[in-house]
């Protein structure tokens, strides 16, 4: 009995003296020691742990929290990150006055030194203990009330509950610090900070020592810079929320979701950038950074000057304004800014102009609240006073103005704020334009100009390609010219060229097949590949629908579509000689578990993008609009460079230019590509293709198959699944896995949301494909898309290699060329 009491007496004072225990709270006086133990605070739902660390390759002991839920060590706060400690002798102790302290015992004195203290003691304070809650925020508690909280003290992460602000009261202030490399958490000289500006309209600023590096758009109540209140949804996973107060300005953000693992986080490369935990690929997924472009570094084009990221150059004057340095605008040197090609006089008369769709400047100045002031009376104040330049409207804090020369500001493209800027009388004549205005004239001046340009390109090449067809290639057979018609400028090839080029079409030279036939790979005398298109003579396209895609893609010319190179018909057999792509076709590597890793993100988005202004082409810019109809993944060929080409223009239509929509009794295409209203009634139009091209983007950006979906899963078809991914805010699950290094998640959740848009089951809901490339290529908004309610459920068997035709459908089979 003596024993077994001596035994559990040194069992209790060992755990005084050693606190290592998986517990989420600590006791005074009791000890969490670095001895190499496994001594961790964990909170209850070990979402968080406590304890100590060494940051990457150093040896310096560091006290800091990490999440206790994911594989990898990913620290979010240090305590002694200017104090590190150089061994494992570092403890931490609660004091009775709730102080929290952090010491380092000397091995050869054995003396213990404090190298941190949360300074929170207080003789006021009775019984403290020490919390680490599954929010991760260390705090003191006495009673039910904290004294101290790690979340008053970030470091280079923000987690979702944390503030990034001011407490106006108390003057605190919350605000993020960089580490000094991902070696060493302490901060640096030129470490970069990121903190509420509340001097004028509160806007977040990143800079580097003193200097601004970054600056957000200013908050006006309703309003962050280009996004509404409503809109601050991030990526689905979380909304941010700003409060602006008497007491308190600062914003947060939570998660939608309680099981997302996120956090928001300045590099020591001055990068504020989000990162995602994804359950799904076991790793974080690294957003794009919160600076978006080249117009959001700061002061990029001077004073006076709106910054427009999708313009070359991207730095315009304000109207009224001119360059300061002309010979520094013609070298791209911006920086010096503009000026004011007429005076102000306040002794002469001067109104407002009003440029909406803008990033305010920098350093406003509130002039008076929005109780005290409304519009009228802030243009009144800042036209009486001979230096106000400029002055706005904001819900959150009234009347701002500014003096003297006006700084970084930017144009946008959505509905933005709106600035009132200082001008003689003679400079307000005509109204300045929008973002979103400017936009518009911006892509049709551009599509002017490449129509123009193609059109000079295409002549001139016509020509000369037919003086040179008639000059080198030698007419192989005049069974050809009969069928076809002796008008045709395209090449025919006599059929025994092609069978030598394709050793007698060996299975070794096959490269795929569609669904009108095998193709294969060939070398003509000359030297030159080609790949010979061998129709089925029962594949159900004829004479007619071989001489449809001669006909068309003879006159098709774009970096975007593959050549045509010439054909021929000998007998039953009709065959088209396109120009050869290596890497065959996108469902090939696309869909394979192995080769889909070649398609990295850059090369997707370029792929999507490739598409994209193929059929931008195809539709408006050509001299024919071309609706393709059998768009689909097997039918977009890969050069060596893995840029895109469509192929297979025999199903292709051409309309006439004032034809909108066209009806056909034969409906033909894949199941899966094809549009609700050409599969229900035999309609298709320019739309037609959109709907195919939102399922291509969605299958390039998952890299499943539209009709990869089996009849004992949850999901009947890819857009089920992808809608219900939407709904639940879980779009980063659809992300192919394979990229997950390389994506840029902004870029790939804007896709999805495209993807969507585009498969609309209405025509009038779904883009041009104009709009696409918009969407794709520059920041604009991108419509709230609707539940997309049409797929196919038991038609759609990808295992399924038969070709049918049931209600006057045909079916092509989706495999490789």
């Amino acid at each position: 009995m003596v024993f077994i009491i001596i035994f559990f007496f040194f069992i209790s004072i060992n755990s005084i003296s050693n606190f290592s225990t998986a517990v989420d709270t600590l006791p005074t006086n009791q000890k969490l020691s670095d001895d190499g133990a496994t001594a961790t605070l964990v909170s209850a739902t070990q979402t968080f742990v406590l304890g100590f660390f060494s940051p990457g390759t150093s040896r310096n002991r560091y006290l800091g929290i990490w999440f206790g839920n994911v594989p990898e060590q990913t620290v979010v706060w240090v305590a002694n990150n200017n104090n590190p400690i150089p061994d494992s002798s570092g403890a931490l102790i609660l004091t009775p006055t709730g102080d929290i302290t952090i010491t380092h015992t000397h091995t050869h004195t054995n003396q213990a030194n404090i190298v941190w203290s949360s300074n929170s003691s207080s003789p006021r304070i009775n019984n403290p203990s020490l919390h680490l809650l599954d929010n991760g925020n260390l705090v003191v508690k006495n009673g039910h009330s904290f004294v101290w909280q790690s979340f008053d003290y970030p470091g280079n992460t923000l987690l979702p509950g944390m503030k990034l602000g001011w407490n106006l009261k108390t003057k605190t202030e919350w605000y993020m610090t960089s580490w000094r490399n991902e070696n060493d958490p302490s901060t640096g000289d030129f470490s970069f900070t990121y903190r509420l500006d509340i001097l004028g309209l509160p806007t977040v600023i990143l800079r580097k020592g003193e200097t601004v590096q970054f600056r957000t758009g200013t908050w006006d109540g309703t309003r962050l810079g280009q996004y509404s209140l409503s809109d601050l949804y991030y990526m689905g996973v979380f909304k941010i929320s700003l409060v602006y107060n008497d007491e308190d300005a600062y914003f947060w953000y939570q998660c939608l979701e309680a099981s997302t693992i996120s956090r928001l986080v300045v590099t020591h490369t001055g990068v504020m950038t989000v990162y995602i935990w994804s359950k799904n690929k076991n790793g974080w997924l690294d957003t794009n950074p919160i600076q978006g472009d080249h117009c959001d570094t700061y002061g990029t084009c001077g004073n006076n000057n709106l910054c427009n990221a999708i313009n070359l150059p991207p730095c315009e004057c304000l109207d009224g304004f001119q360059p300061t340095s002309p010979l520094e605008w013609e070298s791209l040197q911006w920086s010096s800014g503009c000026v004011r090609r007429k005076l102000l006089n306040c002794s002469e008369p001067q109104g407002f102009k009003k440029f909406s769709d803008i990033k305010l400047p920098d350093n406003s100045r509130i002039l008076g609240n929005r109780t005290a002031m409304s519009l009228a009376d802030c243009e009144e104040a800042c036209l009486g006073n001979c230096s106000c330049s400029a002055y706005a409207w904001a819900e959150v804090v009234g009347c701002a103005v500014w003096y003297g020369d006006l700084h970084d500001m930017r144009l946008y493209y959505s509905e933005a704020q709106d600035l009132y800027v200082r001008m003689p009388k003679s400079e307000l004549n005509g109204p300045s334009k929008t973002g979103r205005q400017r936009l518009a004239l911006i892509a049709s001046s551009v599509s002017i100009i490449i129509g123009l340009v193609f059109l000079a390109i295409t002549t001139w090449y016509g020509f000369h390609a037919m003086v040179a067809r008639r000059k080198t290639r030698v007419i192989g057979n005049e069974e050809s010219l009969e069928l076809l018609g002796d008008s045709l400028e395209l090449p025919i090839i006599g059929f025994d060229e092609l069978v030598a080029a394709t050793n007698n079409f060996s299975d070794d030279n096959k490269l795929g097949a569609g669904g009108f036939g095998p193709v294969y790979k060939g070398i003509l005398t000359d030297g030159q590949e080609i790949a010979v298109k061998r129709l089925y003579s029962f594949s159900g396209q004829g004479i007619e629908e071989f001489k449809n895609e001669i006909l068309l893609i003879s006159k098709l010319q774009h970096r975007n579509l593959v050549r045509l190179l010439g054909c021929s018909i000998h007998g039953e057999e009709k065959l088209l000689v396109y120009e050869h792509m290596k890497n065959k076709s996108l469902d090939i590597i696309l869909f394979d578990p192995t080769r889909k890793v070649q398609l990295d993100w850059g090369k997707r988005v370029n792929i999507i993008q490739g598409i994209a202004r193929g059929l931008v082409y195809l539709h408006r810019d050509s001299c024919l609009r071309i609706i393709h109809r059998d768009l689909k993944a097997s039918n977009i060929l890969l050069d060596e460079d893995m840029n895109p080409k469509i192929s297979d223009f025999g199903l292709a239509r051409a309309f006439r230019a004032t034809e909108e929509l066209a009806n056909t009794h034969r409906v033909v295409g894949t199941f899966g590509y094809m549009s609700p209203e050409y599969v229900m009634r035999g309609l298709f139009s320019e739309k037609s293709d959109v709907y195919s091209f939102g399922v291509l983007l969605l299958e390039v950006v998952s890299g499943r198959k539209i009709c990869g979906f089996h009849s004992n899963e949850e999901h009947s078809s890819l857009l089920n699944y992808v809608w219900q991914l939407w709904i639940e805010r879980r779009e980063v699950d659809l992300i192919d896995e394979s990229i997950t290094n390389s994506c840029c998640f902004t870029e790939a959740l804007r896709c999805i949301r495209i993807g969507l848009l585009c498969v609309q089951d209405r025509v009038s809901d779904r883009p041009t494909m104009s709009n696409v490339v918009l969407m794709l290529c520059s920041e604009v908004d991108i419509p709230q898309p609707k539940r997309p309610t049409f797929t196919f459920h038991s038609l759609l068997d990808s295992d399924s290699k038969s070709r049918s035709s049931r209600n006057e459908i045909t079916v092509s089979i989706t495999k490789g060329r």
